[in-house]
C-alpha cells in the first residue's frame, strides 16, 4: 500500500469517541404481518430486515441524540460543557425549528457552544461528519459532537409494505478533535448530489410548497414517498463509483481495508456494492437485520456493530458511504485512532 495523505490547512482532525442508542420497543416482522400484507420471509428475502426499533410517543430524534451524546462523552470522559460544536444530521427533527441541535445542546446542558442541524437524506450523518472534520482542520474548534439521528417510523404509511417495512429509529454520536501528531485521522472524501433524483424519494408535505392542510394529509403527502428501483440502482451505482475513485486517489485497494461501513438501506444494496468494489464479504458492516434503515443514524450504529464483531481496530483504514434522498451520496476515507 502506498497512501496518500492529503495535507490539510491547519491540523488532522480524528474521531475519539462513539456513542450510540436505540428505542427500547422494537417491531418485528412478525408485527408487520399483522398489520399490513406481508411476512417475514418476503422481508428477509429483499431487504435482509428482521425487526427495527420504535421511538416511543412523547418524545423525539432530540431524545435520541441526547442518549448517544452522554454515551460518546462518557467514552471520552469529558463533560458537556467541554463542547464547543453540535451538529445534528437529520431528515426527522422533533420540529422544524428550532434546530435539533439546539434541542439537544439544551437538554445536556452544553453551555457556551453553537450548532446547527444537516439535512442530506441518509448522507446526513456523512455531511454533517465532514463540517465537523473541517472545523476541527481549520483550527477553529477542537471538540465537535456530530449527531446522527432519525425517527423513521413516524415517516411512514403502515399500508404501504413497500416502506413500512424498511424504516427504524435510531441513533448515533462521534466526538472529532484534532489527531496527535503521528496520526492520521480523517484522510479524503467524496461528496455529490444529483438533484434530479429527488422526485424518486420525497416526502412532499409540511414544507414551504405544501404546508399541512387537511388535504396534505388526506393526500398521504407527510409520509415517505419512494421509488425503490430508482433508490436502489443509484446507491448502489454511485456509491461504488465514489468509493472506487477516493480508494484510487488516495493510492488504497480494497485489500488495505480493515472493514466496509455503508448506510444500512437494504441487504442488498450493501452486499451489490461491495461486489462492485470486489470487498470481502467478511470486511462488510452489515447490521440492518435487527435496526432496520435508521436514515442518519445507520453509519455511527454500524462503526459500533464493526467494534462489536472484532473488525473495526485502532490503526485500520475504514471507507464509509451513504446515499439517499436529494439523491445524496457521500464517502469517507479514515484511520481508527481509537
Amino acid at each position: 500500500m502506498s497512501l496518500t495523505v492529503r495535507p490539510v490547512v491547519g491540523r488532522r482532525a480524528k474521531i475519539t469517541a462513539l456513542g450510540t442508542y436505540v428505542p427500547p420497543d422494537v417491531l418485528t416482522n412478525q408485527d408487520l404481518e399483522k398489520m399490513v400484507e406481508t411476512s417475514d420471509q418476503w422481508i428477509m428475502a429483499r431487504v435482509g430486515i428482521r425487526e427495527r426499533h420504535v421511538l416511543a410517543k412523547g418524545l423525539g430524534v432530540s431524545d435520541m441524540c441526547v442518549e448517544a451524546a452522554k454515551r460518546c462523552l462518557a467514552m471520552r470522559g469529558i463533560q458537556p460543557s467541554d463542547l464547543e460544536v453540535i451538529l445534528v444530521g437529520t431528515n426527522t427533527p422533533d420540529m422544524i425549528f428550532p434546530a435539533t441541535a439546539c434541542l439537544v445542546q439544551h437538554k445536556i446542558g452544553a453551555s457556551g457552544c453553537w450548532g446547527f442541524d444537516v439535512l442530506g437524506g441518509c448522507s446526513g450523518f456523512m455531511y454533517a461528519l465532514q463540517a465537523g472534520v473541517k472545523l476541527v482542520e481549520s483550527g477553529a474548534h477542537r471538540k465537535v459532537m456530530v449527531c446522527g439521528a432519525d425517527a423513521n417510523t413516524r415517516m411512514v404509511d403502515y399500508t404501504d409494505r413497500t416502506t413500512c417495512v424498511l424504516f427504524g429509529d435510531g441513533s448515533g454520536a462521534v466526538l472529532i478533535e484534532p489527531a496527535e501528531e503521528g496520526e492520521i485521522g480523517f484522510i479524503d472524501y467524496i461528496n455529490e448530489i444529483d438533484g434530479a433524483g429527488g422526485v424518486s424519494l420525497n416526502l412532499p408535505g409540511g414544507g414551504s410548497l405544501n404546508p399541512s392542510t387537511h388535504e396534505t394529509v388526506g393526500k398521504k403527502m407527510h409520509y415517505i414517498h419512494q421509488d425503490g428501483p430508482a433508490v436502489y440502482k443509484f446507491a448502489v451505482r454511485k456509491m461504488a463509483e465514489a468509493s472506487a475513485k477516493l480508494l484510487e486517489r488516495n493510492g488504497v485497494t480494497v485489500a488495505d481495508l480493515g472493514c466496509f461501513i455503508s448506510h444500512q438501506a437494504n441487504k442488498r444494496i450493501i452486499t451489490a456494492t461491495a461486489e462492485r468494489l470486489g470487498m470481502a464479504s467478511d470486511r462488510v458492516i452489515i447490521n440492518i437485520e435487527k435496526y432496520g434503515n435508521t436514515s442518519a443514524g445507520t453509519i455511527p450504529l454500524a462503526m459500533e456493530t464493526a467494534i462489536e464483531e472484532g473488525k473495526l481496530n485502532k490503526g485500520d483504514l475504514v471507507l464509509l458511504a451513504a446515499a439517499g434522498a436529494g439523491f445524496t451520496v457521500a464517502t469517507v476515507l479514515l484511520r481508527w485512532e481509537i
